[in-house]
């Protein structure tokens, strides 16, 4: 079958017909459909759905291949009717846009609250009572063994920024990232680290 490759209508929309031929061929499990799909609009829903919603460009690349996989994996639930499919996208967009923004928002809160506890404690408090002393000491290990089993750089995002303390602004020099891109190599350090730990 030949997709329809026509230049997009007035409003940047493809026609229903010719959408309709893209999502026969998606249902038929046709891989340049997606291509196709994507082709219209992938930029579009890129700048006009996800990029405002969360303006962290790494994230915003992964939402966007998000939406397309999702798209791919739910077309069976799609009616297309009189309205474009790209209205069902950017739902799609926006929503994993959104789901995205908090998680990365929990994730940095829950980051500079472990980063603030430390300063928090009063002054004078007692280091571990002894019998915590062998607990302390197995976490710590724990800690370390989860380090050694994910990505090198994000286990040096977690060590820099938690264990040693330091400053985003320095631990993005640190990486020789920005401090943006530093903020995305922690969310996504963070998430493999809940994954793996405790590792055993």
């Amino acid at each position: 079958m030949t997709l329809p490759d026509r230049a997009l209508a007035a409003g940047g929309l493809a026609s229903l017909d010719s959408e309709r031929e893209v999502v026969e061929a998606l249902r038929g499990g046709d891989q340049q459909a997606l291509a196709t799909l994507y082709g219209w609009y992938g930029d579009r829903l890129y700048r006009q759905a996800i990029l405002p919603r969360l303006p962290i460009v790494e994230l915003a690349e992964d939402v966007l291949r998000d939406t397309f996989r999702l798209a791919l994996e739910r077309i069976d639930q799609f009616n297309l009717e009189d309205r474009s499919i790209f209205f069902w996208l950017r739902r799609i967009a926006i929503n994993r846009a959104l789901d995205t923004h908090r998680a990365h928002a929990r994730a940095q809160r829950l980051e500079d609250k472990l980063v603030a506890e430390p300063e928090s404690a009063p002054v004078g408090v007692a280091p571990p009572a002894p019998d915590r002393k062998v607990e302390v000491e197995e976490t710590a290990a724990l800690v370390a063994e989860a380090l050694a089993l994910i990505n090198p750089r994000y286990a040096e995002a977690l060590r820099l920024r938690l264990l040693e303390e330091m400053s985003r602004e320095d631990c993005a020099k640190a990486l020789g990232v920005n401090v943006n891109n530093f903020d995305v190599i922690l969310h996504r350090a963070t998430k493999a680290f809940r994954k793996i730990y405790p590792p055993r």
